[in-house]
């Protein structure tokens, strides 16, 4: 709005020394004109001045100032088509006493997603003498921003990409304005902030139901007592809350990020995570990893690169370590916010101003490049960013549906919540999830322990997470690779499983209830991921990960000794099958050897074909028939 004011107080600078006399107005025309610019200016509904406005062109068809002043309304309500429509009326009418004019047109086009008008606009707005300073800086800053529009377009392909943003509907937005979605792995609860009266936020609740989201409910409980408060993450388990809030006596300063437990009688008190995470300066948009092992959020304490950076704390034996900046690469001398981390753990979405972009604060992603390494930021394009200020984005485990507020046409009421789908470019890995208990095969006690999901084709732990006191676990499954799935616990023997995600996409689910056997003389383990090369005993490096698992074994339990047993399928002859049975238990066996197992406590025998498990009239069959095992012969 003041801008729009601004860009009117200059209609008069200009008008003496063109073609265009705004003294010769109609003077009904004018009436209606000093009408309107006084609902401009004391109005908080910029709206009621259309009417007036058309009013006075109905009197003057004529009557520049009017078509101009219609452009910048239409602006400010984001109604770009019709505000590029009224300057471009002004422009035939008198193109030089509408010049000055030009800077605002250039922004309105690019709020079309007209970029290269927009670029030629500001170019010849650029070109008038005797601009002062501030226009000027601020037609380059345009400029910067149409340009990078334009590149972006031209090595980002995307013809066929709609962005058809959703209202969410009555049951989750009101008149009052809502934002920082977040939604559980199943899409069962959507949890968000609504603003109330004065500085009252309020945290929001909505359970999936067969017609969709329901009413949605201000959360019970003490997490909402406090009025100051700000973003809220729910786990992807549904079973933690994170969220930022000023709760008297409970903080170290400013905002403070606080957690909240789910109980069987509701959300728990908040508790504060600490002095490792919250300082006296600003905390807020907190986003937990999908296995809970790290925390990122925003800050603007001391020592960074800018005025608000992202910070990320990890936890270790289930104590937060102390926050560390995420660095040069994703931090600049702006501001960098609401991160959001998908349920994929390996795809970091954030806004910053501080990156070349469209203007204001954009949506930026990470790709993981390591266990704690990102690669650069990537903008996720118009039209998903824009010319105006984007908030936090929140991605669906489908990779593809993403949620955001926004105040568009059919908006409730201010902010409202939409979701939209993303371009497969910018979009993260679909993402399924596991979950069961570990219980004790003898008792069937649950068992607090480790479970592991590790990239076969890296060999690095993508997720660890630890049972609770029940043995109940939740892991996720990105698609697009394969796992090996490992669960480990002093005294017992452990577990794997393989995950083959990367070629056979599912849409199901697993639940896989896990029952260890304690360390105990002649218990057997299949080690379901232990491969060689084929007609050969050398190990692929993806067996690693259960071989590094079984000499974990070994250390925690230094007076066991094993056997391993490698078997083959029917295919060769039985002497060939038998010696590369032998060779091949061998060679695991020298692999322990290799991490320091005393050779002492390691026997290994072939069998070759001889004990099959399947039918080796099938590759299925063959498959499970070429196995490696191993068998505690001594305690």
């Amino acid at each position: 709005m003041k801008y729009l004011l601004v860009c009117l107080c200059c209609v008069t600078i200009v008008a003496r020394a063109q073609q265009y006399n705004p003294e010769a107005v109609n003077k009904k025309a004018m009436d209606s004109y000093t009408k309107a610019m006084g609902i401009l200016q004391n109005d908080m509904d910029v709206r009621n001045a259309i009417p007036v406005l058309n009013k006075a062109i109905e009197y003057d068809a004529n009557f520049v100032d009017a078509y101009l002043t219609l452009g910048g309304v239409y602006g400010e309500l984001k109604d770009y088509n019709n505000s590029i429509l009224n300057y471009e009326k002004a422009f035939t009418i008198d193109s030089g006493y509408s010049k000055f004019y030009l800077l605002p047109y250039s922004i309105n086009l690019a709020g079309a997603g007209k970029f290269n008008e927009a670029l030629t606009a500001v170019d010849n707005f650029l070109t008038m003498p005797r601009l002062n300073e501030k226009s000027r800086k601020s037609a380059l800053y345009r400029k910067h921003t149409y340009e990078f529009a334009i590149q972006y377009a031209a090595s980002h392909l995307s013809a066929n990409y709609e962005f058809a943003p959703v209202n969410l509907g009555d049951n989750v937005n009101s008149p009052r304005p809502e934002y920082y979605p977040s939604i559980t792995i199943d899409d069962s609860i959507l949890v968000f902030t609504r603003r109330g009266q004065g500085i009252q936020e309020d945290f929001v609740e909505s359970r999936l139901m067969p017609g969709g989201y329901s009413k949605a409910e201000v959360i019970k409980g003490d997490i909402n007592v406090e009025p100051s408060k700000g973003a809220i993450n729910i786990s992807q388990d549904g079973e933690w809350l994170l969220f930022a809030g000023n709760f008297a006596g409970k903080g170290y300063g400013n905002f403070d990020l606080y957690m909240s437990y789910d109980t069987p009688t509701g959300w728990s008190e908040p508790v504060n995570l600490g002095a490792n995470i919250n300082t006296e300066f600003w905390e807020s948009s907190p986003s937990l990893s999908p296995d809970k092992n790290a925390l990122y959020f925003s800050s603007d304490r001391p020592g960074g690169y800018g005025s608000k950076d992202l910070y990320v704390s990890y936890r270790v034996n289930g104590k937060w370590q102390p926050a560390v900046n995420m660095g040069a690469d994703v931090n600049t001398v702006g501001d960098e916010i609401a991160p959001f981390i998908h349920a994929d753990n390996q795809t970091l979405y954030y806004t910053s101003n501080g990156l070349p972009g469209y203007g204001g604060t954009d949506i930026y992603l990470l790709r993981r490049t390591g266990e704690k390494q990102w690669g650069k930021p990537e903008n996720l394009g118009y039209p998903i960013n824009t010319l105006e200020n984007e908030g936090s984005l929140f991605v669906a485990s489908d990779g593809l549906t993403a949620y955001y507020a926004s105040d568009r046409a059919d908006t409730k009421g201010f902010l409202d919540l939409y979701k939209f789908k993303l371009r497969p470019d910018v979009s993260p890995v679909k993402t399924l999830y596991v979950k069961g208990y570990v219980t004790d095969a003898k008792t069937n006690k649950g068992l607090p322990c480790s479970v592991e999901l590790s990239v076969d084709s890296s060999q690095q732990v993508l997720s660890d997470v630890q049972t609770d006191e029940t043995g109940y676990y939740f892991i996720t499954l990105p698609i697009n690779k394969n796992y090996t799935f490992t669960v480990n616990r002093k005294g017992y023997l452990f577990y794997s499983d393989v995950f083959n995600l990367a070629d056979k996409p599912s849409d199901s689910v697993y639940i896989k209830n896990i029952a260890l056997e304690p360390v105990e003389l002649n218990a057997t383990v299949r080690l379901k991921n232990i491969q060689f090369n084929s007609k050969s005993y050398t190990l692929e490096p993806v067996s690693m990960i259960e071989l590094n698992k079984l000499v974990q074994l070994m250390n925690d339990n230094p007076s066991i000794k094993i056997q391993i047993n490698g078997y083959t399928d029917d295919v060769g002859s039985d002497a060939d099958n038998l010696l590369l049975s032998q060779n091949r238990s061998k060679a695991v066996v020298d692999y322990l050897i290799s991490k320091s197992i005393d050779a002492k406590r390691l026997t290994s025998k072939g069998f070759g074909e001889t004990k099959p498990v399947a039918d080796n009239s099938t590759e299925e069959g063959r498959a499970l028939n070429r196995r490696t095992e191993f068998i505690v012969t001594g305690l």
